[in-house]
């Protein structure tokens, strides 16, 4: 079974972080279109004050595991490469957004998402999951839109000590420490989470776009307030522009 990236929700009112947050089986690729059935796959509850380590950029490996949705290669880190500022441009159809990728604070991630990106691994995908209730995000980057998608290796966290998600965060989404893939998440609102997800951009421009595709709503497949996005969002192009 596809193990399925997941973002567990700080409650506001406990000190526990409840396991609500749920990720699609099976979605529809079209708009308009009808929906396939779809499963819901609960997450564990993990406790607030125990995020993942992080891990040293030195440290930082690709390693090639299943599935692989979309095979684009497996990158080689260079770290003089890696620490090159950049700018993401991503052209949706709902409009555009643009990030500064946080090079110095995250360069495994930041590498890797250039890497993709650069590949054309983003393009023509569409974002999968939406949420409007205790968490704020937008989760995107699966070649499949089923929530189970990966490019055919992981790598490890970082940038996780005190880690934040106020509105204009762009961060991994994973299936636990040391999982991230291609799966990534704004965040169109200020939202509370376990410091467990790899911050490693932030939104200079399209945060309007995020916030009308996010108050737009969701089918609620997975749960009150999460499931497949209103309004589609398809990436027609990922531009990377080196400083």
């Amino acid at each position: 079974m596809l193990q399925p990236v997941r973002i567990i929700a700080v409650s506001v009112a406990a000190v526990a972080v409840t396991g609500s947050v749920y990720a699609t089986a099976s979605v529809s690729a079209t708009p308009g279109g009808g929906t396939a059935p779809r499963t819901r796959i609960a997450g564990p509850t993990v406790a607030a004050d125990t995020p993942a380590a992080p891990v040293k950029a030195q440290a930082c490996a690709y390693t090639q595991v299943k599935p692989v949705s979309k095979w684009v290669g497996l990158p080689v880190f260079d770290p003089a490469k890696a620490a090159r500022p950049y700018t993401a441009r991503l052209r949706t159809t709902q409009g555009t957004i643009e990030f500064e990728a946080l090079t110095d604070k995250a360069p495994c991630t930041t590498y890797s998402f250039r890497f993709l990106a650069e590949r054309g691994y983003f393009d023509r995908t569409h974002c999968h999951r939406s949420t409007t209730q205790r968490i704020f995000v937008l989760q995107c980057g699966d070649p499949t839109g089923t929530g189970s998608g990966a490019p055919g290796y992981q790598f490890p966290d970082e940038n996780l000590a005190g880690a934040t998600y106020p509105a204009g965060t762009v961060a991994m989404a994973n299936a636990g420490p040391g999982t991230n893939g291609s799966q990534f998440f704004f965040a169109w609102k200020d939202t509370k989470l376990s410091p467990a997800y790899t911050p490693f951009g932030r939104v200079t421009e399209g945060l309007d776009v995020l916030r009308r595709i996010g108050e737009a709503g969701n089918d609620e497949q997975n749960n009150p307030g999460d499931g497949y996005p209103r309004r589609y969002t398809e990436f027609h192009k990922v531009r990377i522009t080196r400083h």
